[in-house]
């Protein structure tokens, strides 16, 4: 091998596409057969141990083969599956198959009935795909393989490349113990061991680099690629048991993920975010202005739960710091539970569930009384405030609400135009309020004294916005007939800290552990809503759905680079970014400019190649704060 021109090798199986062709197609060819389920079992099973090496690769084409069953009419329905299965890194980098298709070669042990149609979307040329050709009987039926085929038999991958004697660097990307062999006989410089789809420990101890996608191999190559980053390169930490779907997510799109149980402390933080590009948090974690000095590569930050006060978020904006949350993804559980807890503090069943575990038995109905015909005051109107409002309605509820915003009332619920009116009305209070410092101590003894006698009061919102020792004083009068408090001013950091609260042991109090939003149901939602937007940040620059940056919802890039420019709201700025494009000779296919009060975000679609130099002019334009480029 002489050094210059570079040949690619790549396989087919687990690395072009996410997926074994095989098994695919055994769940066509199955379909309907009484032995479906342990049949594509035991070809995976094959699968995996002839990979590994550990099964010779003739005997693991023929049993396979056998248990398949299956016919030429099943080849168009595998190869429309298997477009949908490319490998995501590959998608994104069309262009590396376009500038290289002469030097970029298939050899695989699997089969040109389905791999030349999925390959040559990506301009890989047929004569330059190698594999295993299918034999059939008289009735179209797969009944074996083309068994003088070098591929077909053990070390056939080895034999191939020697009789392509290759001129110029050879470099293998693939996931199984056949591509290590090329290098092992001496026909590659180096190989990559792709772990985008899957990872076989005995194969990453043998390869000269692990590859999470195209784009990493790309990188360390210095080739042209779909995004100006390898996606391993983006740390990401996840703290306050975030879902595990979250963590999959960005696992699977190639990040490097740390998870941790608890909250961090301010000082905790400031020590492990130095290197981190994306934080997951809930709502016992602080990202305040000095943890923000210490994220020296900090691009996003995702809020796992509805609000954002616990973070910074202007510093953020000065950061140059995207913040995405999930203001829809848990409101059906907050208000399942304001339900549950209205009607279990009518009836007191509470008090007496604890009473009878303490073997007292008090059948009374002192106390106890329906939900129906009662007022229902909501302070807040948003999306947990205005579903709770429907819901109530439902159950016989006479539902009021006080928004400081103008918000549409939905059924029958009727406005207030203060906040004294609504509290003078309601049988029952409850709060959905944001965590904005205004709403601090909102409700005090002043607001208390406004309510009814016998008031039932339910706080599933922010903790700060009620002053707990009027609560308690009220509970302890007889004033508040019951209450639930769902969240607090302080507390724990994990489930191994005690939990303090003067509310502790009063009559007809619920106090739960910050769960209004915690069901299954919500994390998985929250948990695929939340990386995705990240995601989608990261990879294209879309903005929607942030709660700090300017939204900008972009349109998929084809052909063009796209720069992205973060600066300080200034005058002038986005005239200086055009006249360096322009002193480059750079063309504009598009771009996309919002601004608020402190930043203005600039997407900038280029149609050529740029060089280091223009760059390195953006970068030094006054008033930047960050700037990257996507492709």
């Amino acid at each position: 091998m002489q050094n210059g021109k570079k040949n690619f090798v790549i396989d087919f199986d687990s690395t072009f596409t996410q997926v074994e062709a095989l098994d695919v197609l055994a769940e066509i060819s199955l379909e309907g057969h009484p032995e479906k389920d342990d049949r594509i079992q035991k070809i995976k099973d094959i699968t995996d141990v002839g990979m590994s090496g550990a099964l010779n690769l003739r005997e693991s084409l023929e049993q396979r083969l056998a248990l398949l069953d299956a016919h030429k009419k099943d080849l168009g329905p595998l190869v429309e599956k298997l477009k949908k299965h490319v490998s995501k890194s590959f998608k994104r980098n069309k262009e590396f198959f376009d500038k290289h298709s002469d030097r970029i070669f298939i050899i695989s042990n699997g089969f040109r009935d389905f791999i030349v149609p999925i390959v040559s979307e990506y301009h890989v040329k047929p004569e330059n795909v190698f594999a295993n050709s299918f034999e059939f009987d008289e009735s179209g039926k797969i009944v074996g393989y083309d068994r003088n085929n070098a591929l077909s038999s053990n070390n056939g991958k080895v034999e191939q490349l020697r009789k392509l004697n290759l001129q110029g660097d050879v470099y293998v990307i693939g996931d199984g113990y056949t591509d290590y062999e090329i290098k092992a006989a001496g026909l590659a410089n180096k190989f990559y061991a792709f772990t985008e789809n899957v990872e076989r420990e005995n194969i990453l101890e043998k390869a000269d680099h692990i590859t999470p996608s195209l784009d990493e191999f790309l990188y360390i190559n210095k080739m042209n690629t779909a995004i100006s980053y390898p996606k391993n390169r983006i740390n990401v930490l996840l703290l306050e048991n975030v879902h595990p779907r979250a963590i999959e997510l960005m696992k699977h799109e190639g990040y490097n993920v740390e998870v941790y149980p608890a909250g961090l402390d301010e000082d905790e933080l400031c020590e492990k975010i130095k290197n981190v590009s994306i934080l997951g948090i809930r709502s016992k974690t602080q990202v305040t202005a000095r943890v923000l000095e210490s994220a020296n590569r900090l691009i996003a930050v995702g809020a796992f739960c509805i609000g954002t006060n616990q973070i910074d978020l202007e510093a953020c904006l000065k950061k140059g710091v995207a913040v995405f949350n999930a203001p829809f993804s848990n409101t059906r559980s907050v208000v399942e539970l304001a339900i549950a807890e209205i009607i279990v503090l009518m009836r007191k069943l509470f008090d007496r569930s604890s009473a009878m575990h303490e073997g007292k038995w008090d059948k009374s109905a002192k106390g106890s009384f329906e939900i129906r015909g009662k007022s229902l005051g909501i302070i807040g109107y948003g999306n947990i405030g205005a579903q709770l409002s429907v819901l109530a309605e439902s159950l016989g509820l006479i539902v009021y609400y006080y928004d400081v915003e103008e918000k549409l009332a939905l059924g029958n619920a009727r406005k207030c135009s203060s906040l004294e009116e609504l509290l003078n009305i309601a049988d029952i209070v409850t709060l959905h309020v944001d965590g904005r410092p205004e709403n601090k101590d909102m409700i005090g003894e002043r607001e208390f004294e406004m309510m009814r006698d016998k008031v039932i009061f339910l706080n599933l919102s922010r903790g700060h916005v009620v002053d707990i020792a009027a609560l308690k004083a009220n509970i302890e009068s007889g004033k508040v007939a019951g209450a639930s408090v769902d969240v607090f001013p302080q507390e724990p950091k994990s489930n191994d800290e005690e939990f303090i609260s003067e509310l502790r042991n009063l009559p007809n109090t619920i106090l739960s552990p910050h769960i209004g939003g915690s069901t299954i149901e919500a994390q998985e939602n929250i948990a695929n809503f939340v990386p995705n937007k990240i995601m989608d940040y990261i990879n294209t620059g879309s903005t929607s759905n942030s709660v700090n940056f300017p939204n900008l919802q972009l349109p998929t890039l084809e052909n063009a680079h796209r720069l992205i420019h973060i600066h300080e709201n200034m005058p002038g700025i986005l005239a200086r970014i055009n006249k360096v494009l322009a002193d480059h000779d750079i063309n504009i296919v598009g771009q996309y400019l919002k601004t608020n009060e402190v930043i203005g975000y600039v997407i900038t679609d280029i149609d050529k190649e740029y060089d280091k130099e223009l760059i390195k002019a953006l970068r030094s334009i006054d008033h930047t704060i960050k700037f990257r480029v996507l492709y």
